[in-house]
């Protein structure tokens, strides 16, 4: 026999996570996110001279792809001033926008993938904090990075303080590049976008868009190669910690839950008791009389000759009744 089970709709996968408590905690992350950026702007000098080490380590290994693909966006402003826009503006479209798709058409994923983002962006705060860099556009002149945020700032919101409108870049934490999370939510995107992405031309995107966010964020001189290994690196270390983080977020709230339930079964316990009590004691009812109790009753139950008429004495004198309390 084939036994075939119809899958749970959508809908009852959106139930158990309701948007009043996604949005607020999603909130609260990029929240810290942005406080972070503000608050840990670290030593100026030790900023710059951390961005000068990794660059020289860098040169050292022949692995500082940046410097030329910056000299390549300075001097082609088709290249250049698109890349801008890109940097000011994918990195908190494009990812809000997955989430949103995830929840409305990949439900079943949508908490994995949503506790995995959390958490790398939680571990790239902690990076922030401990070792402050200053990007390749804030080295000195002798290292002969350009900002192309600045040389294009004509054509769009931004001024000289990375992506930030003209005139807030106090809201900014220009020293907050290693690890780069632009490379960072990208990869998360792209594998979002090729993993459950249902045609050819969306999981091309989830494929080009990190690569594309990776050359764009070197290029404008905002990143240097290791910032952008060092993203994706903290996206691995989220992903590992995202199964056993849902696994003890489940078991708190199982704990909690059956701690409710065993309270409002003890009260509730209780007053079923005291109902029963007061019964007992002859209390009154709805009218004001007293509480009537029901009376035994006489059923009658046939004889083994009733069951059977064939057998000896199976006629209808032999029938007896007995009582039997109700």
């Amino acid at each position: 026999m084939t036994i075939t089970a119809t899958a749970p709709r959508a809908a009852a996968y959106r139930g158990k996570l309701r948007w009043w408590t996604e949005l607020p905690l999603i909130a609260v992350v990029y929240g810290l996110y942005s406080g972070a950026r503000l608050l840990v702007r670290g030593d100026v000098d030790d900023a710059v001279d951390t961005g000068a080490d990794i660059l020289h380590f860098e040169q050292l290994t022949h692995l500082d792809p940046e410097r030329w693909f910056n000299h390549l966006f300075t001097e082609h402003a088709f290249l250049g001033v698109p890349a801008d826009f890109a940097y000011a503006s994918l990195h908190y479209i494009v990812t809000p926008s997955i989430l949103v798709w995830l929840w409305l058409r990949r439900p079943t994923h949508y908490r994995q993938a949503r506790t995995w983002l959390l958490i790398s962006t939680l571990i790239g705060l902690i990076g922030f904090t401990l070792v402050p860099t200053a990007p390749p556009r804030l080295l000195p002149g002798a290292h002969g990075f350009i900002d192309t945020m600045a040389q294009y700032g004509s054509y769009g919101w931004w001024g000289t303080d990375a992506s930030a409108p003209r005139g807030l870049g106090h809201l900014t934490n220009q020293y907050a590049a290693m690890p780069s999370l632009h490379v960072g939510w990208s990869l998360w995107c792209g594998i979002m976008l090729f993993r459950y992405g249902r045609n050819r031309v969306v999981r091309t995107l989830g494929v080009l868009y990190p690569l594309t966010t990776a050359l764009v964020v070197m290029g404008t001189a905002n990143h240097y190669l290791m910032d952008a290994a060092a993203g994706v690196a903290t996206m691995g270390v989220g992903f590992l910690l995202a199964a056993p983080a849902l696994r003890l977020v489940d078991r708190v709230q199982a704990r909690v839950t059956g701690a409710i339930a065993v309270r409002r079964g003890k009260s509730g316990g209780q007053t079923v008791v005291a109902t029963n009590v007061a019964s007992a004691a002859g209390g009154t009812n709805g009218a004001g009389g007293a509480a009537k109790v029901p009376s035994p009753r006489t059923v009658p139950v046939p004889d083994d000759a009733d069951r059977d008429p064939g057998a000896p004495g199976g006629n209808a004198a032999g029938r007896g009744e007995r009582s039997r309390m109700s």
